[in-house]
């Protein structure tokens, strides 16, 4: 959600600001601005909507404002709609317009989240002579900094305590203050913010590949904390006001992962990826021939000690959680129970404290998904989080964290990331399944071999990926497409439906087979898509009579099932094959070719895959 970039040090900021704000166009913005300053020379503020392009061509690629401090923005539309106005950077005194130019405020703001306060704020400020020029929250929090600044006559580090102790929501702030060249102020509360170092320079960003290419050497600010960022140097505060050490982290990311490399697009080169992501993440959970969670720090005695796991997440990563559930539950006969972050987060729960609570989570500061880990730590439930990002927030704040080695996912539409948070499951079921002795050794001793077979497996899919690109090229138009499946498959359904629909923005459904009779199979007419996932051999000649049902009522069928399944072809239109493996791990093989379909519809009717409209990467607020 939104993206922030931050510079200062001795180079010209307008151009580092624009390079960072374009390797954050994945997040999902609406426009875009800077705000730059040039020693004690007044702020100079650019803003456009749409793409960054508009942003680049007004400032003649950053060349046209000169100063080596600034900060940069790019919004995804929360309060106020999409326009030149509502765009960031903000200011405390009077900004309108595409550009404000130079602008005589103390304060200069950007950020991302929400304040939920943001109306009695305003009232509040009204009431002591601020005027206000557009319609979001951003603009008023930048306002109240400078009434406390002015007011009190105190130093900018008080002023934003002041302040962010009246707030309530989400934030990651970049400031600048007029009386403070050269200086960058950042805070943040519930929302990601690094920083990072290099010489005698210095950035800020929202996320790591925005200054990838300048320093790997970051800074993880934490939760309530405040920075004060100078020209190769960085200082850390507590909302008392007392300085506080951090320590740095090394980025161990390359570069190159977060450019295209030759693909068309970010999504299809992730998908690509996929071999590579699931033998990485494997390869940190393996150890000698032997699953090891000792980075996690769930010894065996702790896992003998669950009664019960409980997986939240939200998107892709519910997904992945739901096809745990059928996974743990049968290897490690341990109860799983799998929820929606922004459900379990607001009603009562009923745990005890032999319950693990997982949540999985990308980027490791889904909003939604640290509420709910928040709220399972307060109820004393032990916690592990599955996240991709090192040093994220979710990543502190659990107990325990299997981390996925997936590297920098920038497509919105999650592909490889999914596919490593699976294994991270696969690993951590058959894991406890041998601890609490429900599977003997040679089982034990089988399961990894067919883990380890998996990679190769994804690559011989993507080898045969034409069929799927003249398919979905064939019905890219579709009006509806329903994807159904029973047990594991229908985990697989969620995923492939979730996939059709944020790419090539065709309805979509996926649904239990067995519930199709319970009111679905009205909406079944004439040419509508149905794609029925058939990997499960228990379950396969059921599924294969729900799809007939909808064959008799006009529907085109697509079937996805293994190699050696071919009655399949009597009833299906279209038949995609994946090369077998133990059903347990058939997602990780079933998934790709429906990702391919999703990327494809969505290139054949001429879409930005990579950034879906409304869509956003990271979801850091409600």
């Amino acid at each position: 959600m939104c993206g922030i970039v931050g510079y200062t040090g001795t180079s010209q900021a307008a151009p580092i600001l624009l390079d960072g704000l374009a390797r954050l166009e994945y997040r999902g913005y609406d426009s875009a601005g800077l705000a730059i300053r040039d020693g004690s020379e007044l702020a100079q503020v650019v803003k456009s909507t749409g793409k960054l392009r508009s942003l680049i061509e007004k400032t003649d690629s950053g060349r046209s404002l000169a100063g080596t401090c600034g900060i940069g923005h790019t919004r995804w539309a929360t309060h106020g709609e999409p326009s030149q106005t509502n765009a960031h950077p903000h200011v405390s005194g009077n900004c309108t317009g595409s550009a404000c130019g130079q602008v005589e405020s103390e304060v200069v703001g950007v950020h991302n989240g929400i304040i939920e306060n943001y109306l009695e704020l305003r009232d509040k400020l009204s009431r002591h002579g601020y005027q206000f020029y557009s319609e979001t929250d951003t603009e008023v929090v930048v306002k109240l900094i400078d009434y406390y600044y002015r007011k009190y006559k105190i130093g900018p580090v008080d002023a934003i305590n002041r302040t962010l102790v009246r707030v309530r929501g989400t934030y990651a702030l970049a400031l600048m203050f007029r009386d403070h060249p050269g200086e960058i102020y950042a805070a943040r509360k519930d929302a990601p913010m690094i920083i990072g170092v290099s010489g005698e320079n210095s950035y800020l960003a929202s996320d790591v590949p925005a200054i990838l290419n300048y320093t790997r050497s970051v800074y993880y600010i934490g939760n309530l904390q405040i920075a004060r960022v100078l020209p190769g140097e960085v200082h850390f505060y507590d909302l008392n006001g007392d300085e506080v050490q951090l320590e740095r982290t090394e980025i161990t990311w390359d570069a190159k992962a977060a450019e295209k490399n030759g693909f068309e697009h970010f999504m299809i080169k992730e998908i690509y990826e996929q071999p590579a992501a699931v033998r990485d993440t494997l390869a940190s959970l393996l150890c000698d021939g032997k699953i090891s969670l000792a980075d996690t720090g769930l010894d065996d005695t702790t896992l003998r000690s669950v009664s019960s796991i409980r997986i939240v997440a939200c998107g892709s990563a519910w997904h992945v959680g739901m096809a745990a559930q059928y996974i743990l539950e049968d290897l490690a006969q341990i109860p799983v129970r799998v929820e929606l972050a922004s459900e379990y987060r607001y009603r009562k729960v009923l745990s005890d404290d032999r319950e693990l609570l997982i949540v999985i989570s990308q980027s490791g500061e889904t909003a939604d998904s640290l509420a709910a880990l928040r709220k399972g730590k307060d109820m004393g439930i032990r916690t592990l989080a599955i996240v991709n990002v090192v040093g994220s927030t979710i990543a502190r704040e659990a107990d325990h964290v299997l981390y996925t080695h997936a590297g920098p996912e920038i497509a919105v539409a999650t592909t490889k990331a999914y596919s490593s948070q699976l294994i991270a499951i696969y690993c951590l079921a058959v894991e406890t399944a041998f601890m609490l002795g429900r599977i003997d050794e040679e089982a034990y001793e089988y399961y990894i071999q067919e883990l380890t077979s998996l990679p190769d497996k994804i690559t011989r899919i993507l080898e045969e990926k034409e069929r799927i690109q003249w398919f979905a090229s064939k019905y890219s138009n579709a009006r509806d497409i329903f994807f159904i499946g029973r047990g594991l498959d229908y985990a697989i359904s969620l995923e492939g439906s979730l996939k059709a629909k944020e790419i090539s923005y065709v309805h979509s459904e996926a649904y239990a087979a067995g519930e199709l009779k319970h009111g679905t199979i009205s909406l079944i007419e004439d040419n509508i898509l149905v794609i029925g996932v058939l990997t499960q051999k228990d379950l396969f000649e059921k599924t294969v009579s729900n799809m007939a049902e909808c064959k008799a009522r006009g529907a085109y069928l697509m079937a996805l099932t293994s190699y050696g399944n071919y009655s399949v072809e009597d009833s299906a239109d279209f038949t995609v094959y994946v090369p077998k493996a133990d059903p347990h791990f058939m997602a990780s093989l079933a998934v790709v070719p429906l990702q391919l379909f999703g990327y494809y519809s969505g290139v054949a009717r001429g879409l930005d895959v990579d950034k879906p409209r409304n869509l956003a990467k990271s979801v850091t607020v409600e």
